[in-house]
């Protein structure tokens, strides 16, 4: 490609070109002062073009390659009749078949299973060594009990006498008082536990997942802001309640949740893409990941690529052909730099000019969409606990009774047999 063919290449993908009623386009210069444009006129057999490069030269300049690279149509010739059809692309919107049987089997059955599969999911977790004190509840019991309430959307009085039922059928050791779940959703070694159990509920769906789909989302919480921040800064959070952040990675066939963390409601969400991704890739085999232009930057995109997967982020409006540049001291750091830079520019140009394709990839995002409003429409959008890091554990307890659910479904729709635990346990 040459120089001219490469700057208006750039010049299509920055600026706006616009088109007369009598064929003729208005390209912005690219360098030169705002407000300046050039008209073009593409026409085969004679183009033309208002700038001094054009006059000088009379062959094709950037701005009659960007008016090309616009146009974009497509044309088959035939040699027989001498003709020329214009080829234009309908976009028809997809529907999806549902399994209604299978989903109907999976709803009328799921309770039944859930307890099941959550009491064998809680067999692996190891009790920890207690040296002295009164005797604790054991921890298994305590992940179950607190799963299974956040399941049944109850509160904890009312939750007692389906937690005796589970005792009765030998799913736990001993029902535990009502007070005591809350406590124990107090407890910060609770979090990672919980964030491990996720993932191991995501394993038996590895040989089905390959795309994946990140986003985040908010679960207000009972508490309201500080009066004194109400009163005298912003009057208007009296009426507004507090949340917590959930940032997602999913699969977007079975929308299992394979990675998650939980933070404050004003974290951005772009440095968590990488931490979600690779943990992802520990499991998965991953071949598409998608997500908004909150996630768009240099690292992320080297970050899919580095796992030998996709990444489809859409580029902002502001977006340039080169990314920011970064501070480098060594050659490795350098050369890394060089491929975040050409990654950048492949996807730039991709996103601008096959953005069909594009787009087709992209539109597995929403499926990250559909998780959530999955999560709140069965489990609720709110959290009970009144403690930061009780809140935590109870956002993370809907995202396991979330991965459990979608693996009853798979039981019943694609005829999986999950299995947790095979080679060890977790502390």
């Amino acid at each position: 490609m040459e120089a001219r063919e490469q700057k208006g290449l750039e010049i299509a993908a920055k600026s706006k070109l616009q088109k007369a009623d009598d064929g003729r386009w208005f390209v912005p210069s690219q360098f030169g002062q705002r407000g300046t444009y050039y008209t073009v006129k593409p026409d085969p057999a004679k183009p033309h073009c208002s700038c001094p490069d054009f006059e000088l030269r009379q062959l094709r300049c950037k701005h009659l390659f960007a008016v090309e690279y616009v146009i974009q149509r497509e044309f088959t010739f035939d040699e027989q009749t001498q003709t020329e059809t214009l080829t234009e692309t309908v976009t028809v919107k997809q529907t999806y078949k549902q399994e209604w049987s299978a989903y109907n089997k999976a709803q009328i059955n799921e309770k039944e299973k859930f307890v099941q599969l959550l009491a064998e999911l809680c067999k692996g977790i190891e009790e920890p060594e207690q040296k002295m004190g009164r005797k604790r509840l054991p921890l298994a019991d305590v992940v179950f009990a607190s799963a299974f309430k956040v399941y049944s959307s109850l509160s904890g009085r009312r939750f007692m006498s389906d937690l005796r039922d589970a005792q009765d059928k030998g799913f736990l050791s001993r029902a535990a008082h009502y007070n005591s779940i809350s406590r124990y959703l107090e407890n910060d070694t609770l979090t990672p536990l919980l964030q491990s159990l996720i993932e191991q509920t995501s394993l038996p769906l590895t040989a089905i997942e390959q795309d994946f789909a990140v986003d985040s989302s908010g679960f207000s919480t009972c508490r309201f802001f500080q009066w004194v921040d109400a009163k005298y800064t912003n009057k208007e959070l009296i009426t507004k309640r507090d949340w917590v952040k959930v940032h997602v990675i999913c699969g977007v066939q079975t929308n299992v949740v394979t990675a998650v963390e939980v933070s404050d409601r004003f974290a951005n969400d772009s440095p968590f893409f990488k931490d979600l991704v690779d943990a992802t890739a520990q499991n998965f085999t991953m071949k598409e990941v998608s997500g908004d232009k909150a996630y768009l930057s240099a690292n992320n995109l080297q970050t899919v690529v580095d796992h030998g997967a996709t990444p489809f982020i859409p580029f902002k409006t502001n977006s340039s052909p080169k990314p920011a540049r970064g501070k480098y001291h060594t050659t490795d750091q350098r050369n890394y730099m060089k491929r975040k830079s050409d990654l950048w520019k492949r996807m730039f140009y991709y996103y601008q000019f096959n953005q069909e394709s594009f787009l087709k990839a992209y539109h597995k995002r929403s499926n990250v969409e559909t998780t959530f409003s999955m999560i709140k429409a069965k489990f609720g959008d709110s959290l009970r606990s009144k403690t930061k890091t009780a809140q935590i554990n109870e956002a993370l307890c809907k995202i396991l009774c979330h991965n459990i659910c979608c693996l009853i479904q798979s039981m019943f729709e694609l005829g999986i047999e999950p299995t947790f635990w095979e080679t060890q346990s977790v502390t």
